[in-house]
C-alpha cells in the first residue's frame, strides 16, 4: 500500500463509521426520527425514516469494507444533499449556529465525491474483486450526478417545508 491507499483507507473508514453511527442513531430512535421528519416538512415521514436509516447503514458498511464504494459514496452525497436542502442551508455555514449550519453535510458530501472519483484504494473488497478501477473516475462522477438527481426527485416528491419556512425562503 502506498500513501494514497492509506489516505483512502482512512477517509473510507472515518466517513463510513460516521455515517454508520448516524444510521444506528436513526434506527434506535425510530419514533423520534419519524416525528422529526414530519416536523420539518417531509410527507410520509415513516418512509423517510426507513429510507434514511437503510441508506446510512448500507453506505456506512459499504464504505468501511470498501465494497461498491463508488455507489455507496454517491449514496452518501445524495443523503447529504437532502439534509443540506431540507435542514441546514438556511442556518449558515457553521455547525454550531442555531439549527446547525451546513459545514458537516458539505464535508461528508465532499468525502463522498472524493471516494467515488478516486476509488477505494487497494485495502478494499472492491480491489480484491476487481471493481476498484471499474467504478471510479468518470463512472464515479456519473454516479454522483445520478445521486444528486435522485436527491432532487426525493425532495420534489416528499419535501413540503412548513408555511413559515416557505414564506421566509420566498420573501
Amino acid at each position: 500500500m502506498d500513501q494514497i491507499d492509506w489516505a483512502l483507507l482512512i477517509l473510507r473508514l472515518g466517513t463510513g463509521l460516521v455515517i454508520l453511527a448516524h444510521g444506528v442513531n436513526h434506527a434506535r430512535g425510530r419514533q423520534r426520527t419519524t416525528a422529526w421528519f414530519g416536523s420539518i416538512g417531509f410527507q410520509k415521514p415513516e418512509l423517510q425514516w426507513l429510507a434514511s436509516t437503510v441508506s446510512e447503514l448500507a453506505v456506512g458498511v459499504a464504505l468501511v469494507i470498501g465494497l461498491l464504494t463508488a455507489p455507496a459514496a454517491a449514496g452518501l452525497v445524495a443523503v447529504m444533499a437532502v439534509a443540506f436542502w431540507s435542514v441546514h442551508r438556511k442556518n449558515g455555514f457553521f455547525i454550531f449556529r442555531p439549527g446547525e449550519g451546513w459545514e458537516y453535510v458539505a464535508t461528508l458530501a465532499m468525502n463522498g465525491i472524493v471516494l467515488a472519483v478516486a476509488g477505494p484504494g487497494t485495502a478494499s473488497l472492491d480491489h480484491v474483486i476487481g471493481l476498484d478501477s471499474t467504478m471510479s473516475g468518470g463512472v464515479g462522477a456519473l454516479l454522483i450526478a445520478a445521486a444528486l438527481v435522485a436527491a432532487a426527485v426525493q425532495l420534489a416528491i416528499f419535501f413540503r417545508p412548513p408555511a413559515a419556512e416557505s414564506t421566509k425562503l420566498s420573501g
